[in-house]
C-alpha cells in the first residue's frame, strides 16, 4: 500500500511521534493507521525500557488547581533541560497534576507500597475467596490484589482525560516523542475537603 503524507499525519496527529517513526510504523502495518499505532505504543514501551537506567538531571513542575480547593504538584523529570523546558513537555506535567488532582493516587509505583498494606488487603480478599476451589485461589487473589492497588498506584490508573491509555502509557508516549527518559519523580495533593 501507498503510504501518503496524509496518512503520515494522521498517525502524526493521534501519537505526537516523530513524522519518521509513524512513516516506518505504517510501512510495517502495511498502510492500516490502527495497527500502526499499535506498534508505536508497543515500541515506546520498548523504548523507555532502553532508557531506563539514564540519569534524570533535569524536569519541570506541573501544578493544576481546581477551585482553590484541591491542589496537586507533580515533578516530571527528565535527562536534560531541552526537554524539560519544551511547552509540551510542561503541558504533560500540568496534566498529570490535574490527573492527581482529580483521582488522589497514594503511590507512584506497586514497589512503592508499603507490605502492611500488601498483607491488609491480602488478609481481606483471603476471606472473600475462601469458598472458591483452591486450585484457582491464588489467580483470584492476584486479580483482587492488582485490581484494589491499581487504583492507588498512579502508573496504574487509567488516565482521567482518556481512559483507554495509563499514565504510564503517557510516560511511554513522552519517552518516545522526545527521545529521553521522563519519569515521575515526586508529586504531592492538598485538599481543602
Amino acid at each position: 500500500m501507498d503510504i501518503t503524507t496524509d496518512l503520515i499525519k494522521e498517525l502524526r496527529d493521534m501519537t505526537g511521534v516523530s513524522v519518521m517513526q509513524c512513516k516506518k510504523a505504517l510501512q510495517e502495518a502495511d498502510g492500516d493507521v490502527r495497527k500502526a499505532e499499535v506498534l508505536l505504543k508497543k515500541h515506546s514501551a520498548a523504548s523507555a525500557l532502553k532508557k531506563a537506567e539514564r540519569d534524570l538531571a533535569a524536569g519541570t513542575i506541573g501544578s493544576y488547581t481546581h477551585d482553590g480547593a484541591i491542589g496537586a504538584l507533580v515533578l516530571l523529570s527528565s535527562e536534560t533541560d531541552f526537554v524539560a523546558k519544551n511547552p509540551e513537555f510542561e503541558t504533560l506535567a500540568r496534566e498529570i497534576a490535574m490527573h492527581i488532582a482529580a483521582m488522589n493516587p497514594l503511590y507512584t509505583t506497586t514497589d512503592e507500597i508499603p507490605e502492611e498494606a500488601k498483607q491488609a488487603a491480602t488478609a481481606v480478599f483471603e476471606k472473600e475467596i475462601a469458598d472458591k476451589p483452591s486450585a484457582m485461589r491464588e489467580k483470584i487473589l492476584e486479580g483482587k490484589l492488582s485490581a484494589y492497588f491499581r487504583d492507588q498506584v498512579l502508573l496504574e490508573q487509567p488516565f482521567v482525560k482518556d481512559e483507554s491509555k495509563t499514565v504510564r502509557d503517557l510516560l511511554n508516549a513522552a519517552v518516545q516523542k522526545f527521545g529521553e527518559r521522563v519519569e515521575v519523580s515526586k508529586f504531592a495533593r492538598l485538599s481543602a475537603r
